[in-house]
């Protein structure tokens, strides 16, 4: 695409636009935005600079031999720039996110307050410990209430992601094995509903990965796991409620029977948000947990980070936990517990995960989150969460094929697929349709267990004329494909840009822009 300084592109003659088309190709306020390079000319800079005194360069051979090709704009230029790309963005804060299996939920804005406030925002990890007392505090708060809330023994503070998190469990799950003389179990078992990452993980800490397949009712197959379990098994990573969203009735038998082969149970905490207050994991055996604080506890999501993934460990496997971690003393005193200090109390710990601490800014904002609702109103984020998503899925279950809609009451995320849907037509036709309707799409083929799965998650701070007005529009997209509607298979229609080739753009994506204008030159 090419375009000058007004917004005004060649291929926009009369002849060539839709009859919806406008001059500047905005549609009302939402703006046509083209790159950087293409509103701005690398031979003018956007201030005006005197030039310099010739000097002897300092740089050798390090001095630029090329121009840099950086385009020149002034600074509303580049405000506006950045500011129009920033309104192409879906976020919780302009609507329903019903991302399935990620939680994406409101961020009270009491939490950023909090995580702002002099000696939590500006403070440096290699600080005197005596001069951190207060943050130092709020990791060990922190700490206590995962510990409570989870009714396990101990807990890993400083993984900064699930994925993270998954890998503390497993290297922990190692290094218990290899403190008995078992090493030599080198299998992780992973049922067919548990998260994406989990075999990741397992394959990553040197463990072979096999599947455990569900039931027809969309949960772990009991039989199939004993009949598996043996002398090799390390053992097994299980998400809970699963990505079905369904929770794992029968989790104490498995747990015992992992325990019985001499193996751990590694449990998923992605989806603690449906079962917090209401559910320990520790009374169902579960020896390690990582808890996304973002999921759970309201913590920023999204963008890259920042995450934050602590580690919840039974008594089995808290001496393996990795370093460093806060211990509070009798006088109120915490004291970080680090490596030099290990003396002969740890060591059996693996070591670290990461540099310093964990994320400083997540830890303020979950205490505050915890704090400001107490157990009785996380026990109610759990039990809102359910209501919501079951909300969901009896509302459209006769318009959409719900595949478990008959195993009981769904947790925190309904499960739709494509099947009943007329030929031609899928899952991301309806995903598309969503865009249309000022949504961004639910997750899509996911989890694999379903063909053409829809994984819908509203979470508990949605209100029902929210959740009213979503159904509205998925139903409304649903019936629209049952009838037909070959327009629906080029949406969308109403966002900045149209349907991509998403396969040719996964495989083949375009990284670097370039001139046309020179490309066409060196032609």
């Amino acid at each position: 695409m090419s375009i000058n300084q007004s917004g005004w592109r060649p291929e926009m003659t009369p002849e060539r636009r839709s009859d919806n088309a406008t001059f500047t190709g905005n549609r009302a306020l939402m703006l046509e935005e083209p790159l950087i390079f293409e509103i701005g000319a690398t031979d003018t800079t956007g201030v005006e600079v005197a030039e310099p005194m010739k000097v002897a360069s300092k740089l050798g051979n390090l001095a630029r031999s090329a121009p840099i090709g950086l385009p020149g704009l002034s600074e509303p230029e580049t405000v506006r720039h950045y500011t129009r790309l920033s309104r192409q963005n879906y976020a919780i804060d302009l609507g329903l996110f019903p991302l399935g299996s990620c939680t994406m939920k409101h961020n009270p804005r009491l939490n950023e307050k909090m995580a702002r406030l002099p000696g939590f925002a500006d403070i440096h990890p290699l600080q005197p410990v005596d001069t951190v007392q207060g943050a130092l505090g709020v990791i060990n708060e922190l700490a206590v209430w995962l510990i409570k809330l989870t009714g396990m023994h101990g807990v890993a503070m400083t993984p900064k992601a699930g994925a993270h998190g998954e890998l503390c469990g497993i290297l922990c799950i190692k290094a218990a094995l290899e403190a008995k003389g078992e090493g030599h179990r080198k299998v992780i078992l992973v049922p067919e509903s548990a998260h994406g990452t989990n075999p990741a993980t397992a394959a990553f800490a040197g463990y072979s990965v096999e599947d455990i397949p569900a039931t027809a009712e969309g949960r772990v197959d009991l039989a199939a796991l004993k009949a598996r379990l043996g002398p090799d098994v390390a053992g097994v990573m299980i998400t809970n409620p699963n990505t079905c969203g369904l929770f794992e009735r029968d989790m104490k038998a498995i747990s015992d029977a992992v325990h019985a082969a001499g193996g751990y149970v590694y449990c998923d905490g992605a989806n603690f948000n449906a079962i917090v207050g209401r559910v320990r994991p520790g009374d169902l055996g579960v020896d390690a947990m990582h808890i996304n604080l973002h999921k759970t506890f309201s913590t920023p999501h999204g963008g890259g980070g920042p995450g934050s993934g602590p580690v919840v460990l039974s008594e089995a496997l808290s001496p393996y936990g990795p370093l460093p971690f806060t211990e509070r003393h009798g006088d109120g005193h915490i004291t970080l517990v680090e490596e030099e200090t290990v003396g002969d109390r740890h060591p059996d710990s693996f070591g670290r995960m990461c540099a310093f601490h964990g994320q400083m800014g997540m830890f303020t904002r979950a205490l505050t989150y915890i704090l400001s609702h107490g157990a009785d109103g996380l026990r109610q984020v759990a039990e809102d969460s359910v209501l919501n998503a079951n909300y969901i899925l009896r509302s459209l279950e006769n318009t959409l094929n719900a595949p478990f809609a008959d195993s009981g009451p769904c947790m925190h995320e309904a499960i739709f697929s494509d099947d009943g849907l007329p030929d031609g037509f899928s899952t991301i036709d309806i995903a598309k349709g969503l865009i249309d309707e000022g949504y961004h799409p639910m997750t899509m083929y996911f989890p694999l267990v379903v063909h053409g799965a829809m994984l819908v998650e509203p979470t508990e701070t949605e209100s029902k004329a929210a959740l009213d007005q979503f159904i509205g529009a998925l139903r409304s997209v649903a019936e629209r494909a049952k009838a037909g509607d070959e327009a629906l298979k080029s949406a969308p229609h109403f966002a900045p840009r149209r349907r991509l080739d998403e396969t040719l753009a996964a495989r083949k994506p375009v990284l670097v822009w370039k001139d046309p204008a020179l490309a066409e030159a060196a032609e």
